[in-house]
């Protein structure tokens, strides 16, 4: 896991457990329902890393394509490295 990877975890990390926090702080309030789109975030950094744009993406256009998108980046990502460079 590259330092890159780990401090978007971390970020993730924190956003979760900031709202949960601030969710069990506002005990019954339905202001707590606020928060809930942050801790969303949060465990999507956590869980993807430095990938979260691939998923949001993916979330964008919808569950069904959500494996194709990310498949699909990948794809993208190795095809670039694999490359030969070509001098003019």
């Amino acid at each position: 896991m590259s330092r890159r990877d780990r401090i978007w975890r971390g970020v993730g990390v924190i956003l979760a457990v900031g709202a949960c926090g601030v969710a069990a702080a506002m005990d019954r309030s339905a202001l707590a329902v606020m928060v809930f789109p942050i801790a969303l975030l949060g465990l999507t950094l956590m869980i993807n890393g430095k990938r979260v744009v691939v998923a949001l993406r993916a979330e964008r256009r919808g569950h069904a394509h959500t494996a194709e998108a990310i498949h699909a980046v990948r794809l993208r990502r190795t095809r670039r490295r694999t490359d030969p460079i070509r001098s003019r």
